[in-house]
């Protein structure tokens, strides 16, 4: 029998995951974290990106997150996000006219202020359209 964690996905508006994984595989600002059951205490925060929850079994649950904090204890980790979607409810075409339109305001930004909002709102878009390629990727074709 594998070892699992308890994980807990959360966000403002709802409680997204709550269940047993093998692994969770977070979006950690350096880089990607790999959080397997009995891992060291660690609070950090987390940019946008794909939360992917490897359940026994073998199937994978995938998340995407806006941004946040992660909180690991050596029998829980919460995901602590300021925006999360599920994976199958991201949404492609709202993800690409975002990212359009964050490009065309970097291009006529009218200060720094509008510049640094649209550069946050096209990292955001890629990130989602990232989350829903790895989606598409684990269908079966």
């Amino acid at each position: 029998m594998a070892l699992t964690v308890h994980v807990d996905v959360v966000s403002a508006e709802e409680s997204l995951f709550s269940g047993m994984a093998e692994v969770v595989i977070v979006p950690g600002e350096m880089g990607e974290l790999g959080i397997y059951p009995r891992h060291a205490p660690l609070i950090t925060r987390i940019k946008p990106g794909s939360v992917r929850i490897k359940l026994p079994g073998g199937s994978e649950e995938l998340i995407y997150v806006s941004g946040g904090m992660l909180e690991v204890q050596p029998s829980i980790v919460t995901v602590l996000a300021d925006t999360a979607i599920r994976g199958g409810d991201l949404d492609e075409a709202r993800a690409l006219e975002a990212k359009r339109a964050a490009e065309e305001a970097m291009r006529n930004r009218t200060s720094d202020i509008d510049y640094a909002q649209a550069q946050a709102e096209l990292l955001e878009a890629v990130a989602q359209l990232h989350a829903i390629q790895k989606l598409r990727n684990q269908m079966p074709h």
